[in-house]
């Protein structure tokens, strides 16, 4: 009597073929696949969070200098606009003077 093949109680036929996939070892790959998956999703999602962060740190402290930098140009502008400054450079620079009250004309329409 000559033998074909093993037979066991996973399956019939020759070695490639004596396995059949039932319905739990097929599920199960599944899970290990959908696993596998998940794990590689969250690891990504959490880089790239990482990431956003680090870049959310560098715009605020790009903000925060913008900010400093812009209340010392309010600052320098009001200064070089004060009316005494103005006053005093009208006077040395254009020898302009503020006129007597015998020398204004009131004009009506």
């Amino acid at each position: 009597m000559a033998v074909q093949g093993r037979r066991n109680g996973l399956g019939v036929g020759n070695w490639p073929f004596a396995r059949r996939l039932d319905l739990r070892s097929a599920l199960l790959g599944m899970v290990i696949i959908a696993l596998l998956i998940t794990a590689l999703a969250i690891i990504s999602t959490s880089h790239l969070t990482r990431v956003q962060y680090a870049r959310l740190q560098k715009l605020e402290n790009q903000r925060d200098s913008l900010q400093t930098e812009w209340g010392r140009l309010l600052l320098e502008e009001s200064t070089w606009s004060s009316p005494a400054r103005i006053e005093s450079l009208a006077s040395k620079r254009l020898d302009m003077r503020v006129p007597s009250v015998d020398e204004v004309k009131v004009i009506h329409p």
